[in-house]
């Protein structure tokens, strides 16, 4: 395969699965000695991906500002000073910013997009659909974008998100040290059950489904507690003292932690007794899902979205109707009293993402 230039377009490098699939498709790129660029506002993970052998362009071209298409004339010349082989949008604005860009750029580089979400139907979201070619993360999301946007049909190309196994090693069950260590680190009593919830602080992710979750066990007369880990973000301040007073009314306050992102979030994993996936909104793809359930620990999520199609195709024990607070306790008592065995292996590896991507990359550049 000859050396491919391939840029790779979002709003930011902070955190979250477009930004770590970014990541993992410039390292991939770069192993096979391709030519890796990213543009972003940049971010936390800009050295990261410099590190392995990327380069980072800034511009904003993910900002909600009338300034931003001003900004397709720097796209367009930094596009044809690189020359490259492919320009792959990540995000919806990207995408818009990508296509005013390559108008009239001869050659014409090959334009691919990844849909990550369930994006809402309407004009702005077609940008994500007028790829060369449209990756969708899952089934889950082909299925939309068919609904919404049939006329992408043709174009359309299933590449699920991936875990390393040798970042997500099998840990002991019960890891004693991981339990220990993570209740000092937040303050618990060593006996207490631990939930575990990764993600954003955003309400999408069903925050107060886990918090209800949480007052309905300790109703019961558990010893458990909920930790919301990467929900402390700056900017989602008032959000998290909306969550801090619905734990006071229902009596849990006591009992929640939260916490920024976290690199070590193996040793996280090992130290919870039951990781949450309870989005109100379907998730494009259930990463966590596979993270969690790697290292050795239950997964208990609604049966909606990429959650509810991962934990089918791997673990169906862990899936309750999306909404049943009264099954989602239930089935959190039974995971915590007695799980039933965990998957010794797991589908969707990441170099099988890393690989198709790069397959497809080749093909377009013919």
């Amino acid at each position: 395969m000859r050396r491919l230039v391939v840029v790779q377009l979002l709003p930011a490098l902070e955190a979250g699965g477009v930004e770590r699939s970014t990541l993992e498709i410039a390292a991939a790129l770069v192993a096979a000695g391709h030519a890796s660029h990213v543009v972003s506002a940049g971010g936390r993970l800009v050295a990261s991906l410099e590190a392995a052998g990327s380069q980072h362009h800034a511009l904003a071209i993910g900002a909600k500002s009338l300034a931003t298409p001003f900004r397709i004339p720097a796209l367009r010349r930094l596009l044809r000073d690189l020359s490259p082989d492919i320009v792959h949008a990540r995000s919806r604005l990207p995408a818009w910013l990508a296509l005013g860009a390559l108008r009239g750029l001869r050659p014409r580089p090959a334009f691919v997009t990844t849909v990550h979400g369930l994006n809402s139907p309407g004009a702005y979201s077609a940008a994500m659909t007028r790829g060369d070619a449209v990756v969708c993360v899952s089934d889950t999301v082909r299925r939309h974008v068919l609904e919404h946007w049939p006329g992408a049909a043709s174009r359309l190309v299933v590449i699920p998100r991936g875990i390393d196994p040798g970042q997500f090693p099998r840990r002991t069950r019960p890891d004693s040290e991981a339990a220990a260590a993570i209740r000092a680190e937040l303050g618990l009593a060593p006996t207490t059950d631990l939930l575990l919830m990764p993600g954003r602080g955003t309400r999408l992710k069903g925050h107060g489904h886990a918090l209800r979750l949480l007052a309905d066990l300790r109703a019961q007369g558990r010893d458990v507690a909920l930790w919301l880990l990467g929900a402390a973000q700056p900017g989602r301040e008032a959000y998290l003292d909306e969550l801090r007073a619905e734990a006071a009314a229902l009596g849990v306050a006591d009992r929640l932690r939260v916490s920024p992102p976290r690199g070590d979030v193996v040793r996280a994993y090992a130290g919870a007794d039951l990781v949450l996936q309870l989005s109100g909104q379907p998730e494009a793809f259930g990463r966590t899902v596979l993270e969690a359930l790697a290292v050795g620990v239950p997964v208990l999520g609604w049966d909606h979205g990429g959650v509810g199609e991962t934990l089918r195709a791997v673990w169906p024990a862990g899936l309750v109707a999306h909404g049943d607070a009264t099954a989602l306790h239930a089935r959190a008592a039974a995971l915590l009293d007695d799980p039933p065995p965990l998957p010794a292996s797991l589908p969707y590896p990441l170099s099988a993402m890393q690989t198709a991507t790069r397959d497809l990359y080749a093909r377009l550049a013919g």
